[in-house]
């Protein structure tokens, strides 16, 4: 009997194996992950491949053309330009692993001393604006949807579809015109701070360059929510649920706003990911002291230890946010989280 039962039972344990490697969340994760990690390598790989193999010499393009030679030897060996191809990526992978991230040349000090204190100021403006583009994206969404080809409709689904088309710069410019210099002088044209003060202690100084952002990513949030609500009130157990007499903010929040929140997960992650990158432009118009700034710095300056770390750690945080946002997309969708 007990053989029996081992006998029936040993199929199972394949089986339960199976179902195990199969979750969709593991496998994502097994996958995804690697492939991250791969991808930020290459990138670490092209930065460091960019300042050596590229025409002309880094160190002379740094210092001028009127460098010793002996400032030239000293710079090549600080950026193990003096090191052959191979050895020298190595080492610098080894350095960066290890926390070692090298010295700014512009202000002689640690990296990290130059780009933290500029993180810390951009992750505080992204955070912003992805919640306030967040909510007036999904609000706005949820009450055209609710009046679908109304007034509010039609004129927000215009304005947004206008907004969503107009470069960063532009639309910078345009909030500098009416909010600085030109209709009205409520906020300062420029964001620059002293460089031992973060962008909290003046927060006034956020406002304009978080307003270019909102109007830049909240149309998204808002045309995404929009048709995902139609569609969900459009649906078969929409009209069930109008049909058993349910109220317009029930139906609204506890039957189809539920449907367009991985929509509206994929449209935020894809708003950070943007934001990370076209941050760089309205760093630069406000001369907001974040590290789109810096990164723009570190070009004109050639200040490549700088360069090297940021380029870096913005592909650190695009392989982050994109495991993240279809970890959130498939915990958000039930049939699509449940093993098979």
């Amino acid at each position: 009997m007990t053989k029996s039962l081992a006998a029936a039972g040993t199929p199972a344990r394949p089986r339960a194996a199976a179902g195990r490697a199969a979750h969709p969340i593991r496998r994502l994760l097994l996958w995804r992950v690697p492939l991250g990690v791969l991808s930020v390598v290459l990138v670490g790989v092209l930065t460091y491949l960019a300042t050596r193999v590229l025409p002309g010499d880094a160190a002379s393009a740094i210092l001028g053309q009127f460098a010793t030679p002996e400032a030239l030897a000293s710079l090549r060996e600080e950026l193990g330009l003096d090191q052959p191809l191979v050895p020298g990526l190595l080492s610098w992978f080894g350095d960066f692993v290890t926390g070692q991230f090298g010295t700014s040349l512009a202000t002689r000090g640690p990296v990290t001393d130059v780009v933290l204190p500029r993180l810390e100021n951009s992750a505080v403006l992204i955070l912003i604006v992805a919640l306030v583009s967040t909510v007036i994206g999904v609000v706005g969404g949820v009450m055209a949807a609710n009046r679908r080809d109304g007034i509010f409709d039609s004129s927000a689904s215009l304005v947004a579809l206008v907004a969503s088309a107009l470069p960063e710069f532009v639309v910078g410019v345009f909030v500098i015109f009416v909010f600085s210099v030109g209709f009205l002088d409520w906020f300062p044209a420029v964001s620059i701070i002293p460089p031992e003060d973060r962008i909290w202690d003046e927060p006034i100084k956020l406002v304009l360059p978080a307003l270019t952002l909102v109007i830049v990513t909240a149309p998204y949030m808002f045309r995404m929510v929009r048709a995902a609500m139609i569609e969900a009130l459009t649906s078969d157990y929409a009209e069930v649920a109008r049909l058993k007499g349910a109220s317009t903010a029930r139906l609204l929040f506890r039957h189809a706003l539920p449907n367009a929140t991985a929509p509206a997960v994929q449209v935020l992650g894809l708003n950070l990911l943007y934001l990370a990158g076209g941050i760089v432009l309205v760093e630069t118009v406000f001369q907001y002291p974040g590290i789109g700034l810096a990164l723009a710095s570190a070009v004109q300056t050639r200040d490549v230890p700088v360069l090297q770390f940021i380029v870096v750690l913005l592909a650190i945080f695009f392989v982050t946010l994109n495991i993240l946002t279809d970890l959130l997309v498939l915990l958000s969708t039930p049939r699509r989280r449940a093993p098979r």
